[in-house]
């Protein structure tokens, strides 16, 4: 992975390449990025530049051999931690070094792909993955020996907020005072979910969602798309390249979360004052709670989504509007105007506290429908005045 192959992020590139070039390589360094941002490639590409003494800002010179084993993603210098669970091949005592063969795969095909895209590679999305102290007592292992090839050992340590507690604990010495020559990077979505014992001893690297002209000119020169439909996509994307993706590829992850959502709404707001519609709300709930929990909650993040943008619709905010539902028959402008100043922050709170619940492994059944059940009652409140 090479820095030219990175979408914008400009400046945290000349970041990075200016951290080596002066020989001030912090040695734990926690890049926290949006979905899609593309963190996870951007890591890699600094990873490559260090260990293959690649000189130029291009990252396009330095050791043909090293580069090489980059590109397979099998440089022995290079090490990842990232959630997994057990599988059927996989029964106990799941590492990441037991999935390198499907991570690869993963990388290579989807680089800018986020945790549901890689549960769903797995097979194990009705499973919530974790970086657990197995994990951890296999990095301090493996870090403890010295380097092959380079000068520097560096473990990239992908969704760290799914860091447990355990192997946080395990993992505080080492990021507080590593090996000589060993850098870690970790990458997350969620800097509120790192512990602060961590976050303290890590250098914040912070990047923004890719901009609009950036993903519609990635689109034009890696998808060989016209212009008119780059443009239209990266205004759907939000920032998020693999959602531009999914877009351009019709994702079947969005096709039902949409669905979903519309069954949802329309149920709800035909329950006010219809208790036999309830049983409707039930069996849509159980519908849900049958899938696994990080499908879950990625369609709860869509909801929130999803109301956002009826919101930012409802106010006539219309060039920060996005979405386009496919749904024949539902018209985002006629649904707009139920989601207002004076229902939105509740309908927010409540899709936050489910996901917290459903993070947690309380009943998907019970929240779900409790979630239901009181949308019937936020979807009819009055605009306050």
């Amino acid at each position: 992975m090479l820095f030219k192959d990175i979408i914008d992020q400009g400046n945290v590139k000349k970041q990075l390449i200016h951290s080596v070039e002066n020989n001030r390589i912090p040695h734990a360094q926690l890049f926290v990025a949006p979905k899609g941002a593309g963190a996870l490639p951007l890591a890699i590409a600094y990873a490559q530049y260090i260990l293959c003494n690649n000189s130029d800002g291009e990252n396009i010179t330095g050791e043909h051999a090293c580069n090489l084993k980059f590109s397979k993603l099998t440089h022995p210098d290079l090490h990842f931690a990232f959630p997994v669970a057990t599988t059927s091949s996989v029964k106990k005592n799941p590492i990441s070094d037991l999935f390198l063969e499907e991570w690869r795969h993963f990388i290579t095909t989807n680089p800018y792909g986020d945790i549901l895209d890689w549960f769903q590679q797995l097979g194990i999305e009705n499973k919530q993955g974790q970086i657990g102290v197995d994990e951890a007592e296999a990095i301090v292992k493996k870090l403890s020996l010295k380097a092959y090839e380079g000068k520097h050992k560096i473990l990239i340590i992908w969704m760290a907020e799914k860091l447990n507690i355990s192997a946080s604990n395990k993992l505080l010495k080492l990021i507080e005072e590593p090996p000589e020559k060993t850098i870690l990077l970790l990458i997350t979505e969620n800097e509120d979910q790192i512990i602060n014992t961590i976050l303290s001893r890590c250098q914040v690297i912070k990047l923004f969602p890719l901009s609009e002209n950036h993903i519609k000119d990635a689109l034009v020169e890696r998808e060989h798309i016209t212009e008119n439909e780059a443009i239209k996509i990266a205004h759907q994307a939000d920032g998020n390249w693999n959602k531009a993706i999914q877009i351009l590829h019709h994702s079947a992850n969005d096709e039902q979360f949409e669905q979903w959502f519309i069954t949802w709404i329309r149920t709800a707001f035909r329950a006010k004052g219809n208790a036999a519609i309830i049983q409707e709300l039930v069996g849509w709930s159980e519908a849900i709670a049958g899938t696994g929990r990080e499908v879950q909650k990625s369609f709860l993040h869509y909801c929130l989504q999803f109301f956002r943008q009826a919101l930012l619709k409802n106010y006539t905010a219309d060039n920060l509007v996005f979405l386009e539902p496919s749904t024949e028959n539902f018209d985002l402008e006629k649904f707009a105007p139920f989601i207002h100043s004076g229902n939105i922050l509740d309908i927010n709170e409540e899709l936050n506290e489910a996901i917290y619940h459903i993070e947690r492994n309380g009943n998907a059944k019970i929240i779900l429908l409790d979630l239901s059940i009181k949308l019937t009652r936020l979807l009819h409140q009055k605009e306050r005045v």
